[in-house]
């Protein structure tokens, strides 16, 4: 059998913590920054942990634990 590939996409979006969340940064911040509101800029700031659903995609293209 071959050896199960990661996502070369999602090794440079998520990261999975020591207790198995997946944290990735904040949707909506790549441009167009003058037509959001200060409010959601400084929400937006760092990083966040996905919904449990969303991480259960995540881990299957992330076999290895990236």
């Amino acid at each position: 059998m071959p050896k199960m590939k990661t996502k070369s996409s999602a090794k440079k979006r998520f990261k999975i913590t020591a207790t198995g969340k997946v944290k990735s940064a904040q949707a909506g911040k790549r441009h167009g920054m003058i037509k959001r509101s200060n409010k959601f800029i400084r929400d937006a700031r760092g990083t966040m942990v996905l919904s449990e659903p969303d991480a259960m995609i995540v881990k299957k293209f992330l076999p290895n634990g990236l």
